[in-house]
């Protein structure tokens, strides 16, 4: 009886239904934060089903988003992801902004408590991460790209050593064994995460534009979705002046230049861009373009021309068989190969024979006497 209470934007959460879900964050009567008869809302589907897609969307542009929702039991959508061990969306509604020490109403646990009741260590494993390095610095703009410590680890490595330390080296890794063990904090494999996931990364620059560089995402800190921003603050704004978060309110700083790190390149088509500038498309624009509701065959909302030209090379000859050699594989001849072959020659064959019948005689003797 719990789909009884469900409006549409539930029910296609609950199938899965991406597409459903980006088109009616444009309906005015869709409720983002209505309950069903168990307390669920659409973030509470889509945290417990573990659809990380659907829940940044929801997350991201649908507006008056409450992550502290409780059920009749006490459990928020944060909860719900945690005793599912769906760590991606755990990480998603603490970056967010949901408030991690939030306990149940009926036994008084919190976060941590129901992950360990219910044996997901790993998702204990990506909270504890999150908590030691709680902002994501890399999609600041001030952010800098270098390794602080590869400085150090160069110089350790190319310093001079006395032949006591290299024996002693040379021992270490002949007797010592190599087992698989987690990245090291703060190491070369969280470096290479943080490069390559920034706003100043060539992948990431390509495909998106960030409207608070200043303001990177914390956990505790109330992130506002794209239309909250919309209503704040105008286009020009958001583009050319520096919008923070915080726990209350959204600020704005003085304008400050864009860097080219941080702006989208321009696409095929200027005059589809113009159509669907902030102005008229409003939302539109800052939809990332896998979302993007356009032509299906061109997703960019552009056609190319296309231009047909004719080759002034002339048109390969077919290559001819090779002969067979011998020492070396054939590929083998299926029995309904040889069958069709066998009809074809029969055919053939039937064909030959009926020409010579129609043949006159005459032609035949005279073909004989001579």
């Amino acid at each position: 009886m719990a789909g009884i209470l469900w409006n549409g934007l539930m029910l296609a959460v609950s199938k899965g239904f991406v597409d459903i879900v980006t088109l009616l964050h444009k309906c005015p009567f869709i409720d983002i934060n209505h309950q069903d008869n168990d307390g669920n809302t659409a973030l509470m589907i889509a945290a417990q089903a573990g659809f990380i897609t659907i829940l940044n969307y929801i997350l991201n542009y649908y507006s008056g988003v409450e992550t502290e929702l409780r059920d009749p039991r006490g459990f928020t959508a944060l909860i719900k992801a945690g005793l599912q061990g769906r760590e991606d969306c755990v990480t998603a509604l603490l970056m967010h902004g949901a408030d991690m020490h939030v306990v149940d109403l009926v036994q008084g646990r919190g976060l941590k408590d129901w992950v360990l009741r219910t044996g997901r260590f790993e998702t204990l494993s990506r909270i504890r991460r999150l908590q030691a390095h709680p902002v994501a610095g890399q999609f600041c703009e001030s952010y800098k790209p270098e390794w602080p410590e590869l400085k150090q680890l160069v110089e350790k490595t190319t310093a001079p050593k006395s032949t006591n330390q290299k024996l002693r080296q040379r021992l270490k890794e002949s007797l010592s064994f190599s087992f698989p063990h987690d990245p090291q904090d703060n190491g070369v494999m969280d470096h290479m995460v943080r490069i390559t996931t920034s706003i100043h990364s060539p992948l990431v620059v390509t495909g998106s534009r960030p409207l608070c560089p200043t303001s990177p995402p914390e956990i505790g800190k109330r992130r506002y979705a794209v239309p909250e921003l919309l209503e704040k603050h105008s286009s020009k704004e958001l583009e050319e002046s520096t919008v923070s978060h915080s726990n209350g309110s959204i600020t704005s700083a003085s304008p400050t230049a864009l860097s080219a790190t941080s702006v989208s390149l321009t696409s095929c088509c200027q005059e589809a861009e113009r159509r669907e500038s902030m102005p008229s498309g409003g939302i539109r624009s800052f939809i990332p373009r896998s979302m993007a509701h356009r032509n299906s065959i061109f997703p960019s909302g552009c056609i190319p021309k296309i231009e047909v030209t004719k080759s002034g090379e002339p048109t390969p000859k077919k290559e001819q068989k090779k002969k067979r050699q011998k020492g070396y594989l054939e590929p083998p001849v299926w029995k309904y190969k040889e069958a069709k072959e066998e009809k074809k020659r029969e055919k053939k064959r039937q064909e030959l024979e009926k020409e010579d019948e129609k043949k006159p005689k005459g032609s035949k003797k005279s073909s004989s006497k001579r």
